[in-house]
C-alpha cells in the first residue's frame, strides 16, 4: 500500500524568522544568529514575500561598517529580488531532487504571494530519513 507523499506544509517550520526591507544589517545578523539560519525571507506589511537576504549577502557590508566606519545599511539595499520559494504542496522528495541542482540551504514557503514558512535543507534531511525507518 502506497502512502501520500509528505508535503513541505508537514514539515516546515510556520512561525519563521522573516525581516522587512526596512531592517537594519545589524537586526537581521543578530536575528540569524538567535534563530541559527543561514538567511531569512524579506517580507512587505502585508507578508508578501520580496526578497531574501543571507549571511554572505551581507558579509561584505557588516565587515565595511564594523571596522571601515562605513554606513550601516538596511536590507532593502542588500537583499536579492530573485527567491527560489516553494509551495506547500510540494512533494519534499520532489523537492529534494530540486536541492540536487540548486544550492539553497534555506527556501521560503509561499502560498498565495504570501509568506506561510521556511523549510531548510536540514528539514528535508530530517524527513527524508525518517521515511527511510518506516
Amino acid at each position: 500500500m502506497n502512502k501520500a507523499p509528505v508535503t513541505v506544509s508537514e514539515i516546515m517550520s510556520k512561525d519563521c524568522f522573516r525581516v522587512t526591507g526596512g531592517t537594519s544589517v545589524a537586526s537581521l545578523v543578530d536575528g540569524l544568529a538567535l534563530h541559527r539560519l543561514p538567511g531569512a525571507p524579506v517580507v512587505d506589511e502585508h507578508d508578501h514575500l520580496v526578497g531574501f537576504i543571507s549571511e554572505q549577502d551581507v558579509l561584505g557590508k557588516l565587515l565595511d561598517s564594523t571596522y571601515h566606519c562605513g554606513e550601516p545599511a538596511l536590507v532593502r539595499e542588500l537583499m536579492r529580488h530573485e527567491v527560489l520559494s516553494v509551495s506547500p504542496g510540494k512533494s519534499i522528495v520532489d523537492l529534494a531532487q530540486e536541492m540536487l541542482g540548486q544550492k539553497p540551504k534555506i527556501y521560503p514557503v509561499v502560498d498565495r504571494e504570501r509568506l506561510v514558512g521556511i523549510v531548510t535543507r536540514r528539514d528535508i534531511l530530517g524527513a527524508l530519513s525518517s521515511m527511510r525507518g518506516s
